[in-house]
């Protein structure tokens, strides 16, 4: 789905950055209790920390035509691959073709720097989570095949609660790039 012409994508600026905990906060709440707990919903990254990705050009923003963030994607280098740490869009701005176009975003960076993958941890069942990627051409990475970083990502995402039988590491070839 091609994004809505309303929409741009850009490299995040710092001036973006206090938008994009409130833009978390809401995307969460589409969420239900048993996949993500109470304590994590209502937690996000500080505007400092979208800040420091955004002068490190690791994050990128949705602006919809008054020039205000209506999503991002933030990337964090992990063993050597872009990690897609957080993708969301305002839920009245859903179904746009925002989020494909943040990752083609993501893509196009990783393919620039010479990254071998994207990778992201995602909920299993969630249409909008692993069965949307799997779409875009993520697959499925087998536990033994985790590097380091991944490992303890796994172990991270543990130790705040998360279930993980309902959560599964993705991973796109940047080569081939995502599907549309």
């Amino acid at each position: 789905m091609p994004i809505e012409p309303r929409y741009t994508i850009v490299p995040c600026l710092p001036e973006y950055a206090s938008a994009l905990p409130a833009i978390e906060r809401t995307a969460a709440t589409q969420f239900p209790a048993e996949d993500l707990p109470r304590h994590l919903a209502e937690d996000s990254f500080s505007a400092e920390t979208f800040a420091s990705a955004a002068t490190e050009g690791l994050l990128w923003v949705a602006l919809d035509e008054a020039r205000e963030p209506v999503g991002f994607a933030l990337v964090q280098m992990i063993d050597g691959n872009a990690h897609l740490e957080e993708i969301d869009v305002l839920p009245a701005h859903g179904r746009r073709g925002i989020g494909t176009a943040l990752i083609a975003a993501v893509v196009r960076f990783a393919a620039e720097r010479n990254v071998a993958a994207i990778t992201l941890s995602t909920f299993r069942h969630v249409p909008w989570n692993a069965p949307y990627y799997a779409r875009l051409g993520f697959v499925a990475v087998d536990e033994h095949e985790y590097d380091d970083g991944l490992r303890a990502l796994r172990r991270h995402e543990q130790a705040i609660g998360l279930d993980l039988a309902r959560r599964v590491m993705m991973r796109l070839d940047v080569e081939r790039g995502p599907r549309r």
